[in-house]
């Protein structure tokens, strides 16, 4: 018997709970070897020295955190992924919303197909085309930037932009901006759609302005949206390589490194393999710190809500 007066009985409850982990099983074991594994084997590695030319391996503690921490490299790689990240929030969340509100409510859905079609497009590009897109467009004497910059009398504003340190990692960033940007703003537009009207009109009958009725309606209505999207985003600026590896592999002098690239650098260049993993260790736990806060913000603004 299954059922007591149609409630479950502990027997039915626990045969219930077993198949339920049966099939959960499978996707827990993929998840823990490709996963967790790795992980936890990245922070065995990360308290031990060693080369991938020669056997063996010594423990030595905490020096590899030590070295990162006193390390200008390193320092300068994670203000490189911090500029990532507040640029990549700022205009793929900040600027990306803004846009999505504006064409939705100017333009609503009548080029709603052309629209996402166009937002589309840089997103489907390769990493690696665009590198060497951007790269072109920055060129000192061919390239595009340089030249609008001339025709429009702004000559004392031309540069080598990924050859000068302290243009490079915004050149790199203004690449990765212009990639992402269009696909974000395609799934806010998704978002802003699904807003029922008549919170639009209950705002606007109340005397409300465009600009109220954007921070009291649209911005809490696609809350969960922006909460993935900051997510990914934050996460996504603390784990980028492919575009500084395309564009300026870090250089000049460094000032365009970021932790990806440094970490690669260190472990198949400098062949100082623990001091990668430390700093691979560190990029986990700064993505999970940053994903785990927007998550409790995200739930603690729906309770007060």
């Amino acid at each position: 018997m299954t059922t007591l007066h149609g409630v479950p009985t502990a027997g039915a409850r626990t045969a219930r709970r077993v198949r339920h982990a049966l099939w959960a099983a499978p996707a827990l074991a993929l998840i823990t070897v490709f996963v967790y594994y790795p992980v936890v084997e990245n922070v065995r590695l990360s308290l031990l020295k060693f080369s991938v030319f020669q056997p063996g391996t010594r423990y030595v503690g905490l020096d590899n955190y030590r070295q990162a921490f006193s390390d200008p490299v390193f320092w300068k790689a994670l203000v490189n992924n911090l500029l990532f990240a507040v640029t990549s929030v700022t205009v793929q969340v900040g600027a990306a919303l803004v846009l999505a509100a504006l064409l939705e409510e100017l333009v609503g859905r009548r080029l709603g197909g052309l629209l996402r079609t166009l937002y589309v497009v840089p997103a489907a590009v390769s990493m690696t085309v665009a590198g060497l897109l951007f790269q072109f467009l920055y060129q000192r004497d061919a390239g595009l930037v340089n030249s609008l910059l001339g025709g429009v009398g702004l000559d004392s504003w031309q540069r080598d932009w990924l050859g000068q340190p302290d243009t490079a990692i915004w050149g790199v960033i203004g690449m990765s901006q212009w990639q992402s940007f269009g696909y974000t703003t395609m799934l806010l537009t998704v978002a802003v759609q699904r807003i029922p009207r008549e919170l639009y009109e209950a705002a606007y009958v109340d005397g409300a302005g465009r600009v109220r009725t954007f921070f009291t309606v649209t911005v809490p209505m696609v809350r969960q949206m922006t909460t993935l999207l900051v997510i990914l985003t934050v996460s996504g600026a603390f784990l980028v390589f492919n575009e500084v590896m395309v564009m300026t592999g870090g250089g000049p002098s460094n000032s365009s490194q970021v932790l990806g690239t440094w970490l690669y650098a260190s472990a198949f260049t400098g062949d100082d393999m623990g001091y990668a993993a430390a700093i691979g260790t560190v990029m986990f736990v700064l993505t999970f710190a940053a994903g785990a806060a927007q998550l409790y913000y995200s739930r603690r603004k729906a309770v007060e809500a």
